[in-house]
């Protein structure tokens, strides 16, 4: 497995992040902007990458204001998991972002780059959406 991971501290308090990230309807808006025919429910979401791949992805569990791990709803083009972790600490929530892919040599030479930008976004647009 092999993980890409981008950490932000938000000026929100804790369960305000968690309900945020908690409704999949939301991470449209944390997407990059050449995410195509997005379709979400609060619990799955679909969704393509252009030239790359179409995924459906579902919350698999959620631990209310600590994780929300989400996992794919049909079968990716590689193993798949993201997770959302939450801790608060004095007056500001701590967001660790974390994306594990099972990649072949290959894979991982070409998607290694995309997913850590992915990562990175995700976490960016949350804090621009919520400070």
């Amino acid at each position: 497995m092999t993980t890409f991971t981008s950490n932000i501290s938000i000026n929100k308090p804790l369960n305000e992040v968690y309900s945020y990230l908690a409704d999949f309807n939301n991470h449209q808006k944390l997407m990059p902007e050449n995410i195509q025919e997005w379709v979400s429910t609060a619990d799955e979401a679909s969704f393509s990458i252009p030239n790359m791949a179409k995924l459906s992805l579902k919350v698999d569990s959620r631990i209310p204001d600590q994780e929300i791990r989400i996992v794919p709803a049909a079968k990716p083009p590689f193993d798949l998991e993201l997770k959302w972790s939450l801790s608060f600490d004095n007056d500001h929530t701590n967001v660790l972002f974390t994306i594990h892919a099972d990649l072949s040599m290959m894979m991982k030479m070409l998607a290694s780059g995309p997913l850590q930008k992915l990562a990175h976004y995700e976490t960016q647009s949350l804090s621009e959406i919520l400070n």
